[in-house]
């Protein structure tokens, strides 16, 4: 593509990127790539050609979507009664057992749940003032 067909096609702000970048060695373009992936939460792959992604749609999702997941309890933060009991409603555990769950962080709350599920236990948690997070199994 000529210079010319880049400035027609593209915004000024996305003309004055490539020209900034145009100058990386290829070290510093997988670096910004890296730092665009942690930034943003995407993969390389995701910013693939449309044609490559729509030959096998199927196969990329069974790929990239895990069975099942589970809710990590990692910090309890300031309200350990709330987290407690919040931990009591997602498992059903009593109160002995949440509070050893909770004041063992780190710790699995729950396995073996679809996404939707993980994502309400996750919910309830964090509403509680506690840090988790959601890991694919």
């Amino acid at each position: 593509m000529s210079e010319a067909t880049v400035a027609d096609q593209y915004s000024a702000k996305v003309q004055d990127v490539l020209d900034k970048i145009s100058g990386f060695t290829l070290m510093e373009l997988s670096e910004l790539v890296s730092a665009f992936e942690g930034k943003f939460g995407i993969t390389a792959a995701a910013a693939a050609p449309v044609a490559v992604a729509a030959a096998a749609p199927a196969a990329a999702e069974e790929a990239a979507e895990p069975a099942s997941y589970k809710v990590v309890l990692k910090d309890f933060g300031a309200e350990k009664i709330k987290v407690i009991k919040a931990v009591r409603a997602v498992t059903n555990l009593a109160l002995k057992e949440a509070k050893a769950v909770v004041e063992g962080v780190p710790s699995e709350i729950k396995t073996g749940l679809t996404k939707e599920e993980a994502e309400k236990c996750l919910a309830a948690l964090v509403e509680s003032g506690a840090a988790a997070e959601v890991q694919a199994e």
